[in-house]
């Protein structure tokens, strides 16, 4: 017996500097593009575990929906330190979970087209979402949404669902921001051109590069990526007259954060120059500090006018918008 407790007491003492050495974890909910290997995950990972003596845990989610969703089902016990990804479309149902906490960093945001200053909700990147479409394929892109709705229906074009993308939910928000009380009826001179309403961002556009539509609902910072990383300028995104849906992507710290400092620490982080550095070429956004957008970002298009429904005006009306559009996708 007391060589087993000498055994024991042994092991324990072994085990003391492994246990006291161990990193504290910030983990980090996000969607699965930024965490995947072409994504700013690993890089932004690589720096700031450099700065902090912790390990950066990412958990990979379908979208900023599913962001939200995953933290809603979790409440109170939620191991997340912070959210990165959300958006100003899903800042005011987040807010009212009661889930989150003022960050108390100040935003430095100079790149940023509107004013935005929130102290729950920090920006990071942002912008506008547009229909891509390849040159070889298509000479004469439409040059407005009312042209889009109203082409001939043997335009095929990919859209994601609202209720589960990020885009989708922007292309809602942006249908109902140009037709207001007339969106259903444009959602139904719309319905034949679409081949499929797909979950998430990606199956849409992996769809149009296999060449199964001739647009896709995308962003127009897109034909960068192709231009930038591949090379390739067949890609652009058309410029529609009436305007183009704006998307600002944002980070909150949860409330009940198990590394709180190490959470505020990152929430500065994503102000300085190595994350804001990073965003541009992997997350394919523009950053919200100007000295990051890097070349290859000047030839995009650029909306002379910008759309964007406040976080209230969205809680208030997604469900009934929502609504609409699938009625209309019916009827």
């Amino acid at each position: 017996m007391k060589q087993l407790l000498a055994s024991l007491t042994a092991a324990a003492l072994l085990a003391m500097p492994t246990m006291a050495s161990a990193k504290p974890v910030l983990t980090i909910y996000t969607y699965e593009s930024f965490t995947s290997e072409w994504g700013p995950g690993p890089q932004i990972e690589t720096a700031f575990e450099a700065t902090c003596d912790c390990d950066l845990n990412f958990v990979s989610l379908d979208s900023s929906i599913g962001i939200l969703g995953r933290v809603q089902l979790e409440g109170a016990s939620s191991q997340a330190d912070i959210v990165l990804g959300l958006d100003t479309n899903l800042t005011a149902i987040a807010r009212d979970t009661g889930l989150f906490q003022p960050h108390g960093v100040t935003a430095q945001s100079d790149n940023l087209p509107i004013a935005y200053d929130n102290d729950m909700f920090m920006p990071f990147d942002w912008g506008y979402f547009a229909f891509v479409y390849d040159k070889t394929r298509m000479a004469t892109p439409p040059a407005s949404l009312q042209a889009l709705v109203e082409a001939d229906d043997d335009l095929r074009i990919v859209i994601q669902d609202p209720r589960t993308a990020t885009p989708g939910l922007g292309f809602l928000l942006w249908m109902k921001s140009v037709y207001g009380d007339d969106a259903a009826d444009a959602w139904r001179a719309l319905n034949p051109k679409i081949v499929t309403v797909t979950k998430g961002w990606w199956d849409a556009y992996s769809l149009f590069l296999e060449g199964e539509a001739d647009m896709v609902m995308s962003y127009s910072t897109s034909p960068a990526y192709h231009q930038i990383a591949e090379g390739v300028d067949q890609y652009a995104a058309a410029s529609f007259s009436e305007g183009h849906y704006m998307q600002i992507e944002v980070a909150a710290m949860l409330k009940n954060a198990p590394q709180p400092e190490l959470a505020k620490k990152f929430m500065a982080f994503i102000q300085g120059p190595e994350f804001q550095g990073i965003i541009p070429t992997t997350n394919w956004m523009y950053p919200t500090q100007a000295s990051a957008i890097p070349d290859g970002f000047d030839g995009l298009i650029t909306p002379e006018n910008a759309y964007l429904f406040s976080g209230e005006d969205v809680k208030n009306n997604k469900q009934a918008w929502v609504d609409e559009w699938l009625s209309a996708a019916t009827n």
